[in-house]
């Protein structure tokens, strides 16, 4: 039997978590494989929508890692993706989805050790909550008859034009 194998995406912070993970790569620091990095100037750039893209358009976890509180380059950056990361949990709860796909860390340049261990422990997390389930979308029934009525979970249904079906279909009645 294949063992699960996730795909995570890892956003990280050019001046901190970045230089972090070049320290476990220099250093050496075995860490999962799965992992695709994409590299921001600031952790505060990471808007919800991108979190909701990479998950998709393949990703099983998505991992946003930033510089300490206080320590951000940008002033407020970290603050920022703090509460649009609170918010953006809040949703996904909403919407079916475990809020232990995404996490919110932080890493400085000087801790390799602190990355690699952080990407094993999601890398674990997400391997034991299997993979994403994509073929279904939630519904969420708006018009006359169906007002207050609870989100509904149906299948997936290409969008005219899409390449892809979508996570969150909302129709209007």
């Amino acid at each position: 039997m294949n063992k699960f194998e996730p795909k995570i995406v890892l956003f990280l912070c050019n001046w901190c978590s970045y230089a972090g993970a070049d320290l476990a790569g220099t250093s050496r620091l075995q860490y999962a494989p799965n992992v695709r990095i994409v590299r921001l100037m600031c952790s505060g750039r990471v808007e919800p929508y991108f979190i909701i893209e990479a998950l998709q358009t393949g990703a099983d976890g998505v991992l946003v890692l930033g510089c300490h509180p206080g320590e951000c380059h940008y002033l407020e950056g970290n603050y920022r993706t703090a509460g649009r990361m609170a918010l953006l949990k809040k949703m996904l709860r909403q919407f079916g989805i475990e809020e232990e796909r995404v996490r919110l860390d932080w890493v400085s340049a000087s801790e390799g050790i602190r990355f690699a261990s952080i990407v094993n422990q999601m890398t674990e997390a997400i391997r034991d909550l299997g993979p994403f389930q994509r073929e279904e979308v939630l519904y969420f029934p708006f018009g006359d008859g169906d007002a207050g009525a609870p989100p509904q979970r149906v299948a997936a249904l290409p969008v005219e034009g899409a390449t892809r079906a979508p996570i969150i279909e909302v129709t209007y009645g």
